[in-house]
């Protein structure tokens, strides 16, 4: 058994986003895995668009209208006032209901919110997919938009709550091999599934980036210092520590700190303990990204 990768003293900066909880249901266990990955598998926050996540999957018993279900988190920044941010947030998230969702088919989406702060009305980016035939009606103890479709029907709860969490928690886990990349992100990811309130929004993500770019057009760009194929042509610049050719990152989303940090703990565990991995840290850019340090030590 090999000894457990050291954990580095320094902390994952994280900062404040929207989010909306939502369980989706299908007839078919198959549709409704293919509906929630699709749903959750682009995150582009970075460029002003929204991220997902799937927090759980469910059984029938699990969900309001007794089918196969998933819980998703839906995600949106916050760049200047609050207001804004909702707006944008509720067209993006039409797009990815609309487009990943609505068009599967006999799939239905319910709020699953646990402290909403207001919520938002799905008539106008989701009901009138059904061209002024849609109605509203009783269905499962919720009012519902059901949306006339060549294979009937979906159905949308009418209003999805909204509120702000924890975005961009993370943690590294810096390898000598490319099995210890895959075996230890795998072991991680499964491990955060299992912590309420927490998604994974970028799957094993190969590329971690920085805020500060030479080209501010595309976003966060990649964060050299610690990319090990530059460690020779920047010589003392390079971060990379001997033996080290691999950083994979984790990035998460949570509905709270708490939930944030018991989803790191439990990724951090698992992976730190696979053969290959020599070191556990994290991404932060000196406070000036976010609001919340969440110290790696302070986690066990």
């Amino acid at each position: 058994m090999s000894e457990k990768a050291e954990i580095e003293d320094t902390y994952a900066e994280a900062f404040k986003g929207i989010y909306c909880r939502v369980i989706v249901t299908a007839a078919y266990k198959e549709t409704v895995k293919k509906t929630a990955e699709d749903a959750t598998a682009t995150p582009a926050t970075v460029i002003g668009r929204t991220e997902a996540g799937i927090e759980k999957w469910l059984e029938k018993e699990e969900t309001p209208d007794g089918r196969p279900g998933a819980i998703l988190q839906f995600w949106g920044g916050i760049q200047k006032e609050l207001r804004g941010a909702i707006e944008k947030f509720e067209k993006e998230l039409s797009y990815r209901i609309r487009q990943d969702i609505l068009v599967k088919p006999f799939t239905s989406v319910f709020d699953a919110h646990p402290a909403p702060k207001g919520s938002l009305d799905m008539m106008k980016g989701v009901g009138h997919c059904g061209d002024g035939y849609e109605w509203v009606e009783e269905r499962f103890g919720r009012k519902m938009i059901v949306v006339p479709l060549m294979v009937p029907n979906f159905q949308i709860e009418r209003r999805l709550g909204y509120a702000t969490g924890v975005m961009g928690g993370n943690f590294w886990y810096l390898c000598k091999t490319k099995k210890a990349v895959m075996k230890a992100g795998k072991k991680a990811l499964k491990a955060i599934e299992k912590v309420e309130g927490a998604v994974n929004t970028f799957d094993i993500c190969s590329a971690g980036s920085k805020p500060d770019t030479n080209f501010p057009e595309i976003g966060p760009t990649t964060n050299h210092p610690y990319c090990p194929s530059l460690k020779k042509q920047l010589g003392s610049k390079s971060k990379v520590p001997a033996g080290v050719k691999y950083i994979p990152e984790i990035v998460l989303n949570a509905i709270s700190v708490d939930a944030m940090k018991n989803a790191m703990k439990a990724g951090i565990q698992s992976a730190r303990s696979v053969e290959g991995v020599v070191k556990i840290s994290a991404g932060n850019y000196g406070g000036n990204l976010g609001k919340y340090k969440i110290h790696l030590n302070e986690l066990f």
